[in-house]
């Protein structure tokens, strides 16, 4: 295979997202000495920043902070040398690069992707999507109103304003019951509204709800509407199982979290992805799309723990190495560059 010369200002690979998935990613195509840049969205934070606390992955027996876990992985990447940008991209674009080692004599060109960001236009020969993921919102009245107002998807940032003050949870999975948990440190009382008549949390976390005198529990119950004037003052709640049986808890401030919805729109229509917006990856991390790889909780998988995407992560990088290296000439991978 004839070795090709890329241009200089063509990126090897380019990661968008900066969380675990991401710096993780980022690492591996640093010490695998590529040219490689990660971009992280100006406006969005990764998960991992606004949890608590992080008392599971491996290696860290003693519980650390999701914001502290996050530096941690960036300072690790950075100290590989990697080079991030802290921008929003807007699209990504499929071109063909000129390649002046061979356009001479045979006028090839070389697939690639134009990524337009708020601050500027890159160029690369490869694509990892580590972009997460993002809190539903409810859709009901008061809560776009309340947002900042008693309305919170992060208990970390918030729960500090409602010291012996009553505030609901909205969710019954892990991530509602670990937040309820620690919103207990600082409010009088905590209730958990859940729409079935048990928690999908983990074991261990249902057994620590359950001990814990400061929670209440709203079962079989989904939110109508969030009320207030100027700030929250309880949300409106209705029985699924009668569903003429409404009631008000009265709570300074609402949290939710009812799932995730993956921060893909910059992809659609140009990968795969299924009914809920998850981009579809292989088991080495490749998309529909050759050249584009995704990690991270934007992807559809079984399970989203920092441990698994910092897997993904990995995993995508040396796939996306494997691409670039088979489109120079420079290795005889799994990935053809015809």
């Amino acid at each position: 295979m004839k070795s090709r010369q890329i241009p200089e200002d063509v990126y090897d690979i380019i990661i968008i997202g900066g969380g675990p998935a991401g710096f993780t990613a980022g690492q591996y195509a640093s010490r695998a000495m590529l040219k490689v840049l990660l971009i992280e969205g100006s406006l969005t934070l990764s998960q991992v920043t606004i949890t608590d606390l992080v008392e599971n992955y491996p290696g860290i027996p003693e519980p650390v902070s999701g914001l502290e876990l996050h530096d941690r992985f960036k300072r690790q990447a950075s100290g590989f040398g990697l080079p991030t940008r802290s921008e929003d991209v807007i699209s990504i674009i499929k071109v063909q690069l000129s390649d002046p080692a061979l356009n001479k004599i045979e006028n090839r060109t070389v697939d690639g992707w134009e990524i337009r960001t708020n601050c500027n236009t890159y160029y690369a020969l490869s694509i990892i999507i580590a972009t997460g993921a993002s809190w539903q919102k409810l859709g009901i009245p008061g809560e776009e109103t309340f947002l900042g107002k008693g309305v919170s998807f992060c208990a970390t940032c918030d729960a500090p304003f409602y010291k012996n003050r009553d505030v609901v949870v909205i969710g019954g999975g892990d991530a509602a019951v670990k937040e309820a948990i620690y919103l207990t440190k600082f409010a009088g009382k905590v209730t958990i509204v859940h729409r079935r008549d048990r928690l999908r949390a983990t074991g261990i976390l249902r057994k620590m709800a359950f001990a814990n005198n400061k929670i209440d529990f709203a079962w079989n119950s989904a939110p109508e509407a969030i009320l207030g004037d100027d700030f929250v003052t309880g949300v409106k709640i209705r029985n699924v199982k009668t569903p003429d049986d409404y009631r008000v808890i009265q709570a300074d401030g609402i949290f939710l979290f009812i799932g995730l919805k993956p921060n893909t729109e910059v992809v659609r229509g140009i990968v795969e992805l299924d009914n809920n917006g998850y981009i579809l990856a292989d088991s080495n991390m490749m998309t529909s799309e050759r050249s584009i790889f995704s990690c991270g909780d934007c992807i559809k998988k079984l399970l989203r723990q920092i441990v698994t995407a910092c897997g993904d992560g990995a995993t995508a990088a040396f796939s996306a190495q494997l691409y670039v290296e088979a489109l120079k000439g420079e290795t005889y991978g799994d990935f053809s560059s015809d």
